[in-house]
C-alpha cells in the first residue's frame, strides 16, 4: 500500500441526470447536501452555503471549506444537476459526491476525477 499523496488536492465533477424537478427546484435542500457532502468527506465549511434562485428556478449553491469547495447547479427543465467537490483526496471526493447520487437518485450518473496542484 502506499502512502497518501498529500501534496495534491482533488477535483470530482458529476453530471446527475434524470433528477426530478422538484428536488431541482428546492434551493434548502440542495444547500443541506452541501453540508452534509462536507461531511462524509471529512471537510470543515468556514460559513454557511451562498444560495442564488434563478428565475427559472434553477439553483446555483457552493460551500467554501477550508481549503476546498463543493458546488452544486441545477437546470430543473433538464433533470440535471451539476456537482463539483474539490477536497483533500479522492476517497473524500468519492464520498461527497455519493451524498448526492443517493439523495438525489439520479436515472444516470457521468463523473470525473483527477488530482489538482
Amino acid at each position: 500500500m502506499t502512502a497518501p499523496d498529500n501534496h495534491h488536492l482533488v477535483f470530482a465533477s458529476a453530471d446527475l441526470v434524470g433528477v426530478s424537478t422538484g428536488a431541482l427546484r428546492d434551493a434548502a435542500l440542495l444547500s443541506g447536501l452541501l453540508i452534509a457532502a462536507a461531511g462524509a468527506a471529512g471537510l470543515i465549511a468556514v460559513g454557511a452555503p451562498l444560495v442564488r434562485v434563478a428565475p427559472a428556478g434553477g439553483v446555483s449553491a457552493v460551500l467554501l471549506l477550508d481549503p476546498c469547495h463543493v458546488s452544486i447547479h441545477s437546470l430543473p427543465s433538464r433533470g440535471l444537476a451539476l456537482v463539483d467537490v474539490f477536497a483533500r483526496d479522492e476517497s473524500g471526493a468519492a464520498k461527497a459526491l455519493d451524498v448526492f447520487v443517493r439523495r438525489l437518485a439520479p436515472t444516470g450518473v457521468t463523473n470525473d476525477t483527477r488530482k489538482r496542484g
